[in-house]
């Protein structure tokens, strides 16, 4: 049972924000793509790493500082300390409770009729999901978003922290067609994701240092280039857009109270030794470019996809992957990344609809999985991995991944298979009936 008690996050906790809800209208626009991309064969070993890190002081980089809130006109009459003793974000602080999925979550509820389904969809509003900025349009919502968490800060007089993902690359998801983006990069796309994009999002985090901020960046991004180069639209032109762009992201999100989190795709992806040693050296690559900026605090896995954390027995072919759910993927990337001299980073995974297994024909499927469900709650230091510093709901269980509708603009081949749902709006759109379904289907159980 979920209940807002220090077991179920550790020291930090979440909140339900009600009182913010009215200022949010539930968004019906994309925001929140499937993962896309698919694991190639390979061969070796894994094992654990090493190492432990934080940001460092300094200037545009390190752990976030005590900073007063009173301007903003809350009860506090001090300040309040939105550190990281120990360096782990999401410690420390309450996540906060997104309203506009508040708010899509209560229209699902609005047409149930079920009063022990009803009670379950009303402890899933007190479960922080992630805002994703999947569009330039996207960003005009941010301020809001972050001032709703700042007002309810105020007003607890501890640390309420939100969680954005930045995704909106030129030739986004080049390997899929549902969650393609706005931007292309032969049409001034790399100039406009800079400009209209992430120079604002950096321009609203930077007016706000008194709020420790979570960034996700870029999911489908990166891990594409480690196995999907030639193919669809994962071109030479595209791959120099990712590296670059992601490196300019980080650099402009380089701030004292921003943690920054890169995409590093899930098991049945990367998790081939191969595929895990070019995905190491593409991000230390990236790192690098964009300066080895402090406020990487890491990577995030599982985004939008339904690994479970450890091994069971699955309907699909594993195909001689050694890692067999996320712990091990987490442990098997941490030591490729030592290798690359990324030995300090941590992770967090993405368990908003892992909760059930054998829902698919083959790992790579990933389009609104028949039979999901919700999966372990978002809390800090669950253990079961090295260095992970949370599990948390990146994916807001209830965003379609894509539409299995042929004649649609996104339509990808991934939602037309029979583990797909068939009944599905495009990427992003609320989809009531599989929100439904992950709750039913959530393990633990709501």
């Amino acid at each position: 049972m979920l209940r807002r008690n220090s077991h179920q996050l550790g020291t930090a906790k979440w909140v339900a924000v009600l009182l913010a809800t009215a200022a949010f209208a539930a968004c019906s626009g994309d925001n929140g793509g499937g993962n896309d991309g698919e694991g190639g064969a390979g061969a070796g070993t894994q094992a654990g790493g090493t190492g432990a890190g934080s940001p460092a002081g300094g200037t545009g980089a390190g752990s976030p500082t005590s900073t007063s809130t009173t301007a903003s006109g809350g009860n506090c009459t001090g300040t309040v300390d939105i550190s990281t003793p120990n360096g782990n974000p999401f410690e420390a602080g309450r996540l906060f409770v997104d309203p506009e999925y508040v708010a899509k979550v209560q229209s699902s509820i609005d047409k149930t009729t079920d009063a022990a389904l009803i009670e379950k969809m009303k402890k899933v509003q007190e479960i922080p999901t992630a805002f994703w900025l999947d569009r330039i349009a996207a960003v005009d919502r941010l301020e809001g978003h972050l001032d709703a968490a700042l007002a309810l800060q105020n007003q607890i007089c501890e640390p309420v922290v939100p969680v954005i993902v930045v995704y909106d690359l030129p030739n986004r998801d080049c390997f899929a067609e549902a969650s393609n983006g706005e931007l292309r990069v032969e049409s001034g796309g790399v100039q406009r994701y800079r400009e209209e994009f992430i120079d604002r999002i950096s321009a609203i985090f930077a007016a706000r240092p008194n709020q420790r901020i979570i960034a996700i960046i870029e999911p489908d991004s990166l891990p594409n280039l480690a196995t999907n180069l030639g193919k669809k639209d994962c071109t030479p032109e595209t791959e120099t857009a990712y590296r670059e762009n992601v490196a300019y992201a980080l650099q402009k999100l380089n701030m004292p109270h921003v943690y920054q989190y890169i995409d590093a795709a899930h098991s049945g992806w990367l998790g081939w030794p191969d595929n895990q040693k070019k995905g190491a050296k593409i991000f230390a690559d990236v790192i690098k470019a964009a300066g080895s900026p402090a406020g990487v605090r890491g990577f995030a896995t599982n985004v939008a996809n339904y690994t479970q954390l450890s091994y069971t027995s699955e309907s699909y072919d594993q195909q001689s992957n050694p890692c067999f759910g996320e712990y091990d993927y987490v442990n098997a990337m941490g030591t490729a990344l030592a290798a690359e001299g990324l030995g300090d980073k941590h992770f967090i995974i993405d368990t908003s609809r892992n909760g059930r297994g054998n829902i698919r024909a083959d790992w790579g499927y990933w389009c609104n999985n028949i039979g999901a469900g919700m999966g372990e709650r978002p809390r800090a230091n669950p253990g079961g991995a090295t260095r992970l510093d949370a599990f948390y709901w990146v994916k807001p269980p209830g965003d379609s991944d894509g539409t299995a509708d042929k004649n649609a603009e996104r339509y990808d081949l991934f939602c037309g298979y029979e583990n797909a749902d068939q009944n599905a709006p495009e990427a992003g759109f609320w989809f009531h009936e599989y929100f439904v379904e992950c709750v039913k289907n959530a393990n633990p159980p709501l």
